[in-house]
């Protein structure tokens, strides 16, 4: 009896690290905020570099990447074609033409060993990935909400340049619903209301 007090403390540790459950209602407002970000996640701004493979898609169709570009071996290309030959640290001019290459600050895919690929995805599989420190380099809640709020290349998803559209989901809306998400302990669709 007296080995299971230190195995009670010790769970009861870890559940007060969680902070406090969400109420049903936190609950569910926090999933249906999930719906808000996996909108965002499957929009083509996002999915385009948030592969499974290792070459990139383009354009709001999603079409391989001209020029047998690939991932490398930590996400900048491969040597020889990394990302900064054609893409910059900003769009380029519109003079260039509507097609020209677009480009942000640290223009990259996500390194291999942390894809983050959501292409096909539910709701479900999209949100356990996202929180997964295993996947998501190693980010908490505080580091996610981080990431997507000012991550010069998130915010790219939102001024693309020439034909392509925009994010679909205005950014303050999309940062106040993962927030909200994350605040409930980042409860996934269909998961048990005691499952986090």
């Amino acid at each position: 009896m007296t080995r299971a007090v230190p195995r009670l403390m010790a769970v009861a540790a870890v559940l007060a690290a969680c902070g406090p459950r969400p109420t049903p209602e936190e609950r569910a407002g926090a999933v249906a905020a999930f719906a808000t970000v996996q909108q965002v996640f499957q929009h083509p701004r996002c999915r385009n570099c948030h592969i499974p493979g290792d070459a990139p898609l383009q354009y709001d169709a999603g079409l391989p990447h001209a020029m047998g570009v690939a991932r490398g071996a930590e996400g900048h290309g491969a040597p020889g074609l990394p990302c900064a030959t054609c893409h910059g640290t900003t769009n380029s001019p519109a003079s260039y033409g509507p097609e020209a290459p677009p480009g942000a600050p640290h223009w990259a895919l996500p390194p291999p060993d942390r894809r983050m690929a959501w292409i096909g995805l539910g709701a479900a599989e999209t949100c356990a990935m996202v929180k997964d420190k295993s996947k998501n380099g190693g980010r908490n809640f505080a580091k996610l909400i981080e990431h997507v709020s000012s991550d010069s290349l998130v915010l790219w998803g939102w001024h693309p340049g020439g034909r392509r559209a925009p994010v679909s989901v205005a950014h303050d809306e999309f940062v106040a619903k993962f927030k909200q998400w994350a605040a409930a302990g980042g409860p996934c669709p269909g998961a048990g209301a005691g499952t986090r």
